[in-house]
């Protein structure tokens, strides 16, 4: 790979007047992971940023859902430093389901780059699930959370877990305000078996050079997770935290099924919308 640019400017010559301890501006993001929860967000934003014209923010700022009353300069503020060559990238998965989401992000540049990481809708709730269980070990069953009748097979829509893997119903929303040419689609399934591939789509759509390939990865047998051989920031071997790549929930057959044929039309009629088939059926 090629020697990263050095972080630290140049000394400044004698009697200038100091600048500041780091080179670059902080800007808007021109890119944004908006979604969804629980597809792989994380590793896509963890694995771009080896990218040596790219920088990104660590911590999801939530700004276009909950925090859009403290204003852009406030968004801009937790930027990080970037030079003119460098893409500034923010990750917050409840964007793509936030309503008011795509017209604010509309409002701030219509020329954002949107990336929505996907994933199986089912396997995506169980995972949702398994993640609230961890923290709130009294809820309902997963069973009992997903439909409003089991004998009826009527699944509650409202409820989160099942209502984000409704992606074709939320990309409509976004449909209003971007061209699909602005929104670009991971596949979670193929960011695991073939990470370099999904993100050699992803630098291509960021206009960026294919810098991120095979030798970046290696597979973790344990985290059942492909990691980065070197990490942005440290140059260790780096794999995404303990929280990710939990055991599911064992669920029943016959409840998974139910849920399959629930977001089978849905399904259809995303891939048929974005022009990929995810196979997810």
């Amino acid at each position: 790979a090629p020697a990263r640019r050095p972080r630290e400017p140049p000394a400044p010559p004698a009697g200038s007047p100091p600048g500041p301890a780091r080179p670059g501006t902080k800007r808007l993001p021109q890119a944004i992971v908006v979604g969804v929860k629980k597809g792989g967000t994380r590793a896509v934003l963890e694995f771009i940023r080896v990218h040596p014209d790219v920088r990104a923010l660590g911590t999801e700022p939530h700004f276009f859902d909950r925090n859009y009353d403290r204003g852009l300069e406030w968004y801009r503020s937790l930027m990080p430093r970037t030079l003119d060559s460098q893409i500034t990238v923010e990750k917050t998965p409840s964007y793509f389901v936030t309503k008011e989401a795509p017209r604010r992000i509309f409002n701030m540049s219509r020329d954002t780059k949107l990336i929505v990481v996907v994933r199986n809708p089912v396997t995506r709730a169980i995972s949702d699930y398994t993640q609230t269980l961890s923290k709130k070990p009294d809820i309902p069953t997963f069973e009992g959370l997903s439909f409003r009748n089991r004998s009826l097979g009527l699944v509650d829509t409202s409820w989160n877990a099942i209502r984000i893997g409704m992606y074709a119903v939320h990309l409509e929303s976004w449909l209003q305000y971007f061209p699909l040419s602005q929104i670009h689609f991971v596949s979670g399934e193929k960011l695991i078996t073939d990470p370099a591939g999904e993100m050699g789509k992803v630098q291509d759509f960021l206009g960026i050079k294919r810098v991120i390939t095979d030798k970046h990865f290696y597979f973790n047998k344990t985290k059942g997770f492909p990691c980065l051989k070197k990490s942005e920031s440290s140059g260790l071997p780096r794999c995404l935290g303990k929280s990710k790549g939990r055991t599911h929930v064992q669920i029943d057959p016959e409840v998974i099924e139910q849920l399959r044929d629930f977001y089978r039309p849905y399904n259809i009629k995303f891939y048929e919308t974005v022009g990929q088939d995810f196979r997810w059926e």
